[in-house]
């Protein structure tokens, strides 16, 4: 009965946003894929030569590839916080990684924010996460008491590819079992394909009704590990990191194909709208990832650590094969799903993001924003881009930044000294965003994290 009455109230709704009446079987999908440290360069609509990514390419070829899509952080937990509450995560204070600890009732996504599950709920939606949550390991956080209907994964910041190993130090929950809405399970093979069985399964359990599918690999992010079958896609790569990534990617890649052959399987591939994108840039001299042309990886504001691979597919609804070249924010899939569920204003209230759709169809003209923000560290870094510019302060001792990225895309050309109005005005709307944030909550476990990769780079080598 729950789920008929918000079917009915749904389709009410929705008539604001279509301008016809629908009923809650029109309602689109919506599913999010995210990947983990996946560099800029690393997929074949990137110019990627070394790597075949014929999946992803569906969606781009498909959908509408974002030239300049970014994330509102360069590292895990801040991008997730941001991409899952559709706000910036600087407004609640989620901006460091939070330490795993399930003891902890403080160290993860702010409490009294809702999650973009929350909303839809609203409006009849079932929810899953699959994968990597990583906002927080204490019960509070867990996703099915966030808005989530169901989880498959693990709540830490990564895991091993193939062991469930509880010998093990605790290591950020690295070998412990996974998780299926609280109870432990162990999975067979290799980790990314488990993952994307479950997605397979809630795709084919929920195809009667609208659903919020959220599957966050944790593909290519480290430890590198690949099974025999995708290694033998990338032998040719003669540098051993870089194939061991490259094999990451083509396992990460085979699973978008298969989550999208379920939706084709099902029926649903046109009632369907995909995310695709990561978490933040790739990090080069730890697992080989490109993020040519852009200058920075993963930690940094400068381009190579929060402009990512961003594609939107929702074939019949929106062009095919187009090239969008505005900047474009995850904070915006939260605020598109919330229109398309057909959510009033009220239910939207503090949504940060915009709706694309009309954006990518032509219906509405010039930037989705006036500018895009980032902060990390408390504010020792910071950045705004607004249109073509980007004023950038890369740490605490050294002084702000200017590039002008319609022309050097590669941040090479500080024009701070001979554009003194442009960094007045973007530092003042930097100043006005800031003040609307608070201190960050927890600390950054940079400490434990080193020693914790430490002890797990021995487990790996003795276990060879």
């Amino acid at each position: 009965m729950r789920c008929c009455r918000y079917a009915a109230v749904t389709a009410l709704l929705a008539v604001a946003v279509w301008g016809t009446s629908v009923t809650a079987a029109d309602l689109p999908n919506i599913v999010v894929i995210l990947a983990d440290d996946l560099g800029y360069a690393d997929i074949s609509v990137h110019g990627c030569t070394d790597i075949a990514t014929p999946n992803i390419d569906r969606l781009a070829h498909t959908g509408v590839r974002c030239t300049d899509g970014y994330v509102t952080h360069p590292y895990c937990s801040p991008t997730r916080a941001g991409l899952i509450t559709g706000r910036y995560q600087q407004r609640f204070g989620n901006e460091n990684n939070p330490a795993y600890d399930p003891l902890n009732p403080f160290l993860g996504l702010h409490r009294e924010e809702p999650t973009i599950a929350d909303r839809l709920k609203q409006a009849g939606y079932r929810s899953a996460v699959i994968g990597k949550w990583h906002l927080g390991a204490a019960a509070p956080f867990h996703p099915t008491r966030r808005g989530f209907d169901y989880f498959y994964g693990f709540l830490g910041g990564g895991h091993d590819y193939f062991r469930v190993d509880l010998r093990q130090p605790l290591l950020g929950g690295y070998f412990l079992p996974l998780e299926e809405n609280g109870r432990p399970v162990v999975f067979d093979g290799y980790l990314t394909d488990a993952l994307t069985d479950a997605a397979v399964r809630f795709i084919e359990r929920h195809r009667d009704e609208p659903f919020f599918l959220y599957v966050a690999y944790n593909a290519p992010h480290t430890p590198l590990q690949a099974p025999e079958k995708y290694l033998k896609q990338t032998q040719g790569i003669d540098d051993r990191k870089r194939r061991v990534y490259a094999a990451m990617v083509v396992g990460l890649d085979a699973g978008v194909g298969r989550i999208l052959d379920a939706l084709e399987r099902t029926g649903l591939r046109r009632r369907t709208v995909v995310f695709f994108l990561s978490d933040n840039g790739g990090i080069p001299r730890t697992s080989g990832s490109s993020n040519r042309p852009l200058r920075g990886r993963k930690g940094m504001l400068y381009e190579g650590g929060i402009r990512v691979p961003f594609l939107v597919s929702w074939p019949g609804t929106l062009p095919e094969g187009r090239t969008y070249e505005r900047p474009v924010s995850c904070l915006d899939i939260a605020a598109t799903a919330a229109e398309l569920a057909g959510l009033n204003r009220q239910q939207r209230a503090g949504l940060e993001g915009v709706n694309l759709v009309p954006y990518f169809r032509g219906e509405k003209e010039g930037d989705p924003h006036e500018a895009l923000f980032w902060r990390t560290a408390g504010g020792r870094q910071w950045a705004v881009r607004a249109g073509r510019w980007k004023l950038l302060k890369p740490s605490a001792d050294r002084p702000v930044e200017l590039y002008d990225l319609a022309a050097d895309i590669g941040e090479s050309q500080d024009l701070a000294g001979d554009k003194p109005e442009v960094v007045a005005r973007l530092r003042s709307l930097y100043e006005a965003w800031n003040s609307k944030n608070v201190p960050p909550r927890f600390p950054n476990p940079q400490p434990y994290r080193r020693i914790m990769m430490k002890v797990y780079q021995e487990i790996e080598e003795g276990s060879r």
